[in-house]
């Protein structure tokens, strides 16, 4: 019998809710929506308090039309240690880095009895952290891991609110479990379903966790010295995260340096037990395809057999293919949807008055993180990783001593450890290893 029945949605971002708004149309939950203190959801509760607890989602193309609705919120918490009730299932749409902070704001004996926790975009590892927390807890519950959220999910009018726009879903979403044969995750398979969305369902959390193409391309694409400088305030014209150097910061040293980050997490992973993946065939066949007479099957299918050169070759060529849709219609003069035209966020002041780093690369910071000490954990060398780690963080520190010396600065601004929920991370996967599950 599935537990997700009465759902905890923690956090406020437009990812909960859509969520809210499936899982009333399809699964016919009790929803409640709880979020911390900030002056963005002061913004958001006003709204949502002005609607009557109404919340909507739209979408941008009408093939989506199965996530678009409307529903009321049964219950909702301003600061999540006002959370009260029993809840079956709590998912936790908040940042990565953000898990057991919130978690920890929550009453324990209520947590006692939550069944299952769903979390909507980990990192390499969160599953395992959960787990970890949730058994000092002394709960038995079931860890579920998504590879990433199921699409792109913005705010209708630009301003936290009850209503958000979908513009775009993902063709397939993984999905792996702590139990091997899950009665939730077959509830949820058929819940997205319904919905459009195909699920893959994998062996573990971990290994969903994997199927996270951020992990492979964010940490190249925005831990160099071009993105950084960009990142970080200079001067410059405009400059777009996926186009080829100067108008972005692709160049073969940039490749190079994702292979071998590739390579790095592979081994770790081949450590741990975890099925690694094809990088070629990952891109283009789950994420973003290009046509085959730029990347032929037989590309895809040996890439991981070729040497490194080859394999560079092969990945520039994938991001050469995206510098515009190559499946979108032409306009007259023959010009087709500019793809990679994505500008860089830079560094802003946020709601509470600091200056804050935006979401990429500072998601991206916990995540490699993460993936760092799990890997010196296993005694796994990653000079790549450290590259990026240490590139980031003497910007990072340059900006804060420099530029924004005497400013108020968010907690991004300082270099972390992020030791406590590494330590947890490296607990749960000895005991994991120790007792030989996957």
């Amino acid at each position: 019998m599935s537990h997700v029945q009465r759902v905890l949605l923690a956090g406020t971002g437009p990812a909960s809710i859509q969520l809210a708004v499936l899982l009333k149309t399809y699964g016919n939950c009790r929803i409640g929506i709880a979020w911390r203190e900030s002056a963005r959801s002061r913004q958001f509760f006003a709204g949502l308090k002005q609607n009557g607890r109404r919340i909507r989602a739209d979408i941008q193309n009408e093939s989506h039309r199965r996530l678009q609705g409307e529903c009321l919120v049964d219950e909702v918490f301003e600061g999540y240690e006002t959370v009260a009730g029993h809840w079956d299932t709590v998912i936790l749409s908040v940042t990565t880095d953000a898990y057991i902070k919130v978690l920890k704001q929550m009453d324990e004996r209520l947590l006692r009895q939550v069944r299952c926790v769903v979390l909507v975009s980990p990192t390499f590892g969160s599953g395992s952290l959960v787990r970890q927390y949730m058994d000092e807890l002394r709960s038995d519950a079931e860890i579920i891991s998504f590879s990433t959220y199921l699409g792109d999910t913005r705010w209708k009018h630009d301003e936290p609110s009850g209503h958000v726009l979908t513009t775009g879903i993902k063709n397939k979403v993984f999905i792996g479990s702590t139990k091997t044969s899950s009665e939730n995750v077959r509830w949820l398979y058929k819940l997205l379903e319904q919905s459009g969305i195909h699920l893959e369902v994998l062996s573990s959390p971990f290994e969903a966790e994997t199927r996270n193409i951020s992990l492979y391309v964010h940490p190249p694409l925005f831990m160099n010295d071009f993105s950084l400088n960009v990142i970080f305030g200079e001067a410059v014209p405009a400059k777009f995260v996926y186009k080829m150097f100067p108008e972005g910061p692709i160049t073969p040293a940039l490749i190079r340096d994702m292979l071998a980050q590739w390579k790095e997490i592979s081994a770790l992973m081949e450590k741990l037990n975890v099925k690694s993946l094809n990088l070629l065939k990952f891109m283009t066949e789950d994420n973003y395809p290009v046509w085959p007479e730029s990347l032929s099957r037989l590309d895809k299918e040996n890439f991981i057999h070729l040497d490194a050169i080859h394999q560079e070759y092969l990945l520039y060529i994938r991001y050469t293919s995206l510098l515009i849709d190559p499946f979108s219609e032409p306009d007259p003069q023959g010009k087709y949807f500019d793809f990679s035209a994505v500008p860089y966020r830079r560094i802003f002041v946020n709601r509470e008055g600091d200056w804050d780093i935006p979401r990429m690369p500072k998601e991206d910071y916990y995540r490699i993180k993460i993936i760092q000490g799990i890997a010196k954990y296993m005694d796994c060398s990653c000079p790549t990783i450290d590259k990026f780690i240490t590139a980031y963080e003497a910007k990072m520190k340059e900006t804060a001593e420099g530029m924004l010396k005497g400013e108020l600065l968010s907690d991004a601004f300082a270099v972390q450890s992020f030791e406590e929920d590494l330590n947890m991370i490296c607990s749960e996967i000895g005991t994991r290893l120790s007792s030989g599950n996957e």
